[in-house]
C-alpha cells in the first residue's frame, strides 16, 4: 500500500541529513496519515488520510 493521502494526494518528502561535517546523505519525510473510517462519494470506507485534511474537515468521520 503506497504511503500517500487518499485525499489531497500528499506522499514523502526527500532531502538530506547534512552532519556536522557537512556529509550529505539522502533521508525521507513521511506524512503523518492515519486510517480513518469516513464518508468518500456517497458510501463508508476506510481510507489512508493526513492529520492536514482530518483537522480542516475535508473527511466527514464516520461513527
Amino acid at each position: 500500500m503506497a504511503r500517500i493521502c487518499s485525499i489531497c494526494g500528499k506522499g514523502r518528502s526527500v532531502g538530506n541529513n547534512v552532519s556536522h561535517a557537512n556529509n550529505k546523505s539522502k533521508r525521507s519525510w513521511r506524512p503523518n496519515l492515519q486510517r480513518v473510517k469516513g464518508k468518500f462519494d456517497g458510501h463508508v470506507k476506510r481510507a489512508l488520510v493526513c492529520t492536514d485534511c482530518i483537522h480542516s474537515g475535508r473527511v466527514q468521520k464516520v461513527a
